[in-house]
């Protein structure tokens, strides 16, 4: 399993296949995405790549974290995460990914936290059909009805379905087909929606119930690698 890449939701649009078929895409932005360290089995108990997103001013990073920046000679980033590796598919610290990391045609696996939309009810929440309109019933339209039992065993259950805060959860949508890349822009076009508002961040993956295309660059889609192709 490759290492993933960490992006930012630009929002969606549509594009327009050669047949004048249009797909609905979100668009992902990958811009200073650079290894920042390794994690090792026999140092750290375990193999994986952090990678850094975005710039942070050094006054607001804390001293641990400008120390642990300076140690891999670079700015200070805005989010850190990791990304669990074979020992054989580590990329050097410093490296910068590119938007190239994935390949038109593959499927990939995006996490993110959902919007937030506050307390809500049970119809919007868990899709209760709520109750009739008419036949004696009045107020109580989108009420829950009974929530619990009778005297036996008298209690509600845990667990039940009702009322509450809805929204603002780590997500992961499965299966989600990479459309295009822009790989001078840095965007990667995926067919559909992927969880989370526009501007934050989300983790795109190789998905793990696909096969991966033999065109996809191996460990990574560096850019330094990129641009010495091209040259």
């Amino acid at each position: 399993m490759r290492s993933g890449l960490v992006a930012v939701k630009v929002g969606m649009t549509r594009i327009f296949t050669p047949e004048g078929v249009h797909v609905p895409v979100t668009v992902l932005q990958v811009d200073g995405v650079q290894v920042v360290a390794q994690r090792t089995q026999e140092k750290d108990g375990y193999s994986a790549v952090q990678l850094g997103i975005g710039t942070r001013k050094t006054k607001r990073t804390n001293k641990a974290l400008r120390g642990h920046y300076a140690k891999a000679k670079i700015e200070p980033k805005r989010k850190l995460v990791e990304f669990r590796v074979p020992a054989d598919k580590l990329i050097d610290v410093g490296a910068e990914l590119s938007a190239a990391h994935f390949v038109a045609g593959q499927f990939v696996d995006v996490t993110g936290t959902t919007v937030g939309k506050g307390f809500q009810g049970v119809m919007k929440r868990w899709n209760f059909a709520g109750l009739e309109a008419s036949h004696g019933v009045s107020v109580s339209h989108r009420s829950p009805g009974s929530t619990g039992q009778r005297q036996d065993p008298g209690r509600v259950f845990k667990g039940k379905k009702m009322a509450g805060h809805l929204g603002t959860e780590r997500v992961t949508t499965q299966n989600l087909k990479v459309v295009s890349v822009d790989e001078a822009k840095g965007f990667i076009f995926i067919r559909g929606a992927v969880p989370g508002n526009p501007g934050g961040y989300v983790f795109v993956r190789d998905a793990v119930k696909k096969k991966l295309p033999k065109e996809v660059p191996q460990p990574a889609g560096v850019k330094a690698a990129a641009a010495k192709a091209e040259g």
